[in-house]
């Protein structure tokens, strides 16, 4: 074969999915073998096919054929490069993949007792890539310098391999690449491997060489001034036209040749995989439709026991039919079955289903969602269509705490083979970004440590110049100038995959021959090498099982209510519409109530003024970035406040909704639509229905719209629809600023879109946690503390919220509390008190609260030694309980609780004491010692339990605040609009959200309450350090009350958190509280840090 037709293949190329060694997305590598004139692209990531899904996506976009293949790396350090041909040989591609990655595999006289593959670790051999190797073409890398030992190996693996077997060269660019080629071509002679031409391209274009070389650095942990021959020699591993690529294999055109002889030979396309769900949900004798119909008409009957109303069985019938056209059933069973097992344990597990799917009045009587969809306006089509070429989505929440076993039984009702976690691409932000250049390139960590710390949150597309400015760094510095540009296009690489929160994906066929499955990091996870963008793209069907931290608050707070108020409540009996938990919502009392704890929701409850469930609803919605950017929030507030008006005037209320022109349409075909939400559009639902209806949509122009608000933050194909869309409505007679307004709402959909039936699902949950609140905030706070970590709040406000609601809270014992904070007995008739747990205490292990509380069954403990000899604790658990203050019951101060501890012997004597005669003792703590001031008390409260119950650090900086003229956090929303006002205390939230363009939201407390503080943005950059990083602030600035709510519009921020090293007497250094840990009092970190939202 000599004769080559100037059309050229690069095979193998890498993506920057072979994680920390190519440099170029897959889109990139497509987009540029397209602008080269390449003919096709093969596409082979180290050991994985996870970049093949965006691979194909890119070459689909320009049109350029794509050869799916993977670099399979073997343990004795050798490599071979395969492209499966068909489909049957990417099935066993993935398997071997997989092979390699987990224990999905079955292997015969494989060791159970043998370490388990680690994550992102690929153990191969090239035995078993032979016995799976059938239909697959290789390609084996030539090294740099092909000796004798390469061409025996070379030699046996033609023999060995199952299929064609290639010699791959690549032009070295040293000099000597004319003799090296002729080598190669003799040695391929020789062994009967022909030769094939490639360029082992790591990126798409030249410009990337330097920031291959630090993912090199970073791979290698080290830094480039080190790296040496590990990078690569020059920076020609880029994609070539096939003119240049001539020229580099003069008088070896048969090697260029060859590379369109395979890709014409490997026409395999991830387009050809079908999906067929699982069938395990049927039972014999059944079709999965015959199944579904029964159980929805019996969950019917169970739903509307006196009978289902006309209409809602006419809503069932066309679902069911709907599902049948679409071939789902199965889908709907599976998720089911999953819904159905978790409810029927010994202890059910609290779930409810949300999103799309509180569309489905079938879901609903399949017990997947718990809101009655006939209580809104059900639209089917945004759940799932005969138009969508893509399947339904069901996302069920589960008890955090108890989600994994449902996962597990995932597993063992499908197996591992066919079941698996969808994978989370982890990308690089700029935090971590800085930090691994700035280390690649020899900066020091606490230059890297520096400018990480200018980033606000986690996302962004580089780190601007004036945050470095003000770290005190020269950017005029070439490595820093450097540092800065590579971080910038490091940025959303992928850094490594992880799994998904909950999100699987289950096959009837071995899932394994779609997708390589690898382990987790967790014991008994597998995922597979697709994330959920991928899996929508193929069309692959995903049941999300997802932890939803609330709910087993809930559970837990149900069960709390049952054993010690005697009331069994669950999510569905619960007293609805209770005018008292509106009451209290309406005044934005809402710390810890789900969903409506952040400020922008405390401060939106008073304006909205819920009343009723669907106010709810409403609340949840509005505070997000569809209504918001749309211009919805102030119109929709402004008609509720002029309905309020109206019926505290008993007159009439009437809305105008817009209408089109009669020659266009009926005048009520918005009314239908909007009439729930006052005529102001709030909810993707019914951004959609206006499509249809004011712009006259077709479903599939509809279907159409839909995807592009879904995939608008990545896809930005929304755009095609505006001109369709508003032209529409202003041709139907609609104003123009109503047609614009509407579009802008969907624009604010696709950057983060939240549906009324997502929202119902929410609002349940809302009610439920506020009507909990309201009526057992003893009870919710503890249910809140043992869910930890969860919500906005950290448990030193949830305990002052429950505090303020009538609560008592009592501290840690060692006789008293469990692991769990608990409920104790008080007098007839009143409330229980709330006993925090051990598990509040900083450090202490659940193993050792069991000893205690089994030890303490008999009887409470006497004294310390009897505690100590009792529980068998170790020394480290008596500190640590000595440290948080919990041995009140032992009639040991804190002080004395820790001079009794660090001089307490051993759990048993030790043989030197005993051999001579001698007995360990504790002694009793002298009375001499002096007391704690009480400021140090509350520092020892804060750096072991993170709250206190005798005090708040900043009444005890009180008098230095008043001598700045501050005000407190009570005081200061009395003073009148405008008023220019001081406040100081800790910073407890900080909230900087994407729709608020830059304005920082920030929550101080003291001792009489918090503050809510506003940063503009240019206010927030002259402040910046402390804005993000102070633990307590001095803030000044003006009063803004609107409609109840209170904030200070801040012009001046200090950082005052120097301030908390005077807690403890400057007099008696040393004779503070000194946790073992080796933390002092005066340590700034007795606070715990802010939680910060962005």
């Amino acid at each position: 074969m000599t004769g080559w037709d100037g059309q050229y293949a690069e095979l193998g190329a890498m993506t920057n999915f072979s994680f920390l060694e190519g440099a170029s997305h897959p889109g990139e590598i497509a987009m540029q073998a397209r602008a080269l004139g390449l003919t096709a692209i093969g596409v082979a990531d180290r050991n994985t096919l996870a970049g093949m899904v965006r691979a194909l996506m890119g070459a689909e976009e320009v049109d350029i054929p794509l050869v799916v293949g993977s670099r399979l790396g073997f343990t004795d350090g050798t490599e071979l490069i395969v492209f499966p041909r068909d489909r049957a040989a990417y099935g066993r591609l993935c398997r071997l993949l997989s092979l390699g990655k987990s224990e999905a595999v079955p292997q015969p006289g494989a060791d159970p007792e043998a370490e388990r593959i680690a994550k992102a670790e690929t153990r191969l051999t090239f035995d078993q890539a032979v016995g799976l190797g059938e239909g697959m073409i290789a390609l084996a890398p030539s090294p740099e310098t092909p000796d004798a030992a390469f061409e025996a190996r070379l030699a046996a693996w033609r023999r060995a391999w199952p299929d064609a077997l290639y010699l791959a060269a690549a032009p070295l660019w040293r000099g000597d690449d004319r003799k090296r080629l002729n080598r190669l071509a003799a040695m391929a002679q020789r062994t009967g491997a022909p030769m094939i031409a490639t360029n082992a391209v790591l990126y798409h274009h030249p410009d990337r060489r330097m920031l291959q070389d630090v993912l090199t650095c970073i791979r290698e942990g080290t830094t480039i001034d080190k790296a040496g021959r590990r990078l690569q020699a020059n920076a020609e591993r880029h994609l070539k036209p096939p003119q240049q690529m001539a020229r580099l294999f003069r008088g070896h055109e048969s090697a260029l040749a060859r590379t369109m002889e395979v890709a014409r030979a490997c026409r395999f396309s991830l387009r050809e995989l079908k999906y067929q769900y699982p069938d395990e949900p049927v039972p014999e004798g059944w079709t999965a439709q015959r199944r579904l119909i029964r159980l929805a008409f019996e969950g019917a009957r169970k739903k509307w026991p006196d009978g289902v109303d006309p209409k809602i069985r006419d809503t069932i019938v066309k679902e069911l039919k709907l599902i049948k056209l679409l071939k789902y059933p199965n889908y709907f069973l599976t998720v089911h079955d999953i819904v159905h097992w978790a409810r029927t344990q010994e202890k059910p597990i609290l779930c409810q289903g949300r999103g799309s799917a509180a569309n489905s009045v079938v879901c609903f009587c399949l017990g997947v969602t718990n809101v009655n969809p006939a209580e809104q306006d059900v639209l089917i089509e945004r759940f799932m269509s005969a138009d969508r070429d893509e399947p339904p989505d069901i996302d069920v929440d589960f008890e955090h705490e108890r989600r994994e076993e449902v996962m597990q039984y995932v597993y063992r009702r499908y197996g591992r083979d066919r079941a698996a976690i969808v994978a989370t691409i982890i990308h690089y932000r700029p935090r971590s970004a800085i930090r691994d250049v700035g280390k690649a390139l020899g900066l020091t960590e606490d230059v890297t440590a520096r400018m990480a710390d200018t980033v606000w949150g986690s996302w962004g597309d580089s780190v601007k110049d004036e945050h470095v400015d003000r770290t005190g760094l020269s950017r005029d510095d070439a490595r820093m100038r450097l540092a800065l540009e590579l971080t910038a296009e490091l940025i959303k690489f992928p850094r490594h995959l992880s799994q998904h929160v909950g999100g699987y994906v289950l096959s009837q066929t071995p899932l394994l021959e779609i997708v390589p499955i690898g382990n987790a990091a967790m014991p008994d996870r597998t995922f597979i090498e697709w994330d959920k963008d991928d899996i929508d793209f193929l069309r692959l069907m995903k049941v999300d099982v997802l932890a939803l931290g609330m709910l087993t608050a809930l559970r837990r707070g149900f069960d709390m209510i049952a054993q010690s108020y005697g009331r069994r409540f669950e999510l569905d009996t619960v007293p609805s519409d209770d005018p008292e938990v509106y009451d209290m919502l309406c005044k934005g009392d809402s710390l810890g109530v789900f969903q409506v704890e952040s400020r922008a929701q405390m401060s939106m409850l008073p304006r909205l003024q819920p009343r009723v469930f669907y106010d709810l609803v409403v609340e949840v919605a509005i505070v997000r970035p569809g209504p918001i950017q749309g211009g919805m929030v102030h119109p929709y507030l402004k008609r509720r406040a002029e309905r309020r008006e109206a019926e505290r005037l008993g007159r009439p209320f009437m809305i105008d909704f817009p209408h089109p022109h009669p020659d266009h349409g009926d005048r009520d075909e918005l009314r239908r639509v909007l009439h729930k939400t006052l005529g102001v559009p709030l909810f993707q639902e019914q951004a959609m229905r206006i499509a249809m209806e004011a712009a006259k949509y077709t479903p599939a122009e509809a279907n159409s719209l839909r995807r592009a608000m879904a995939t608008f933050r990545h896809m930005g194909t929304i755009g095609e629809h505006e001109v369709r869309f508003t032209s529409r409505m202003i041709d139907r007679g609609y104003e123009p600023d109503f047609a614009r307004g509407c579009f802008d709402q969907i624009k604010g959909f696709g950057e983060y879109g939240f549906p009324e039936s997502h929202a119902c699902s929410f609002a349940l949950l809302v009610y439920i946690s506020a009507w909990m609140k309201r009526w057992y905030p003893e009870v919710f706070t503890a249910a809140l503390l043992n869910s930890q970590p969860m919500g906005f709040y950290a448990p030193a406000q949830l305990v002052r919220d429950a505090l303020e609601h009538g609560a008592e809270v009592k501290h840690p014992d060692v006789n008293v509390s469990g692991w769990d904070a608990s409920l104790e007995k008080r007098g007839e008739g009143e409330s229980c008190a709330l006993r925090l747990g051990l598990r509040s205490i900083d450090g202490f292990k659940e193993a050792w609260a069991l000893r205690i509380e089994g030890a303490r069954g008999t009887a409470p403990f006497s004294d310390l030694e009897d505690l100590r000899m009792r529980a068998q604790l170790p020394p480290a658990a008596l500190d640590r309980l000595a440290e948080a203050d919990a041995f009140g019951s032992l009639d040991l101060t804190r002080r004395q609780g820790l001079w009794a501890v660090r001089g307490a012997p051993p759990a048993s004597t030790a043989p030197l004491f005993e051999a001579m005669g001698l007995v360990e003792t504790d002694g009793r703590p002298p009375e001499s010692l002096p007391v704690l001031a009480p400021s140090e008390e509350v520092v020892g409260d804060y750096q072991t339990i993170r709250l206190s119950l005798k005090g708040h650090p900043v009444s005890f900086l009180r008098e230095r605040l008043i001598a700045v003229g501050a005000l407190t956090a009570k005081d200061y929303p009395g003073r009148p609009n405008g008023r220019s006002v001081t406040v100081g205390g800790v910073v407890l939230v900080r909230q900087r959200p994407g729709t608020a363009k830059g304005v920082c939201f920030m929550t101080v407390e003291d001792e009489t309450g918090v503050a809510n503080l506003v940063l503009w943005p240019d206010v927030f950059e002259r402040f910046r350090p402390g804005a993000m990083g102070a633990r307590m602030v001095l803030a000044r600035g003006k009063v803004q009350t609107a409609e109840g709510v209170t904030h200070l519009v801040v012009d001046h921020l200090e950082d005052w958190t120097p301030m908390l090293g005077h807690l403890t007497p400057d007099s008696a250094p040393g004779s503070g509280h000194t946790p073992a840990r080796g933390r002092h009092p005066r340590d700034v970190r007795v606070l715990p840090g802010s939680r910060d939202f962005h």
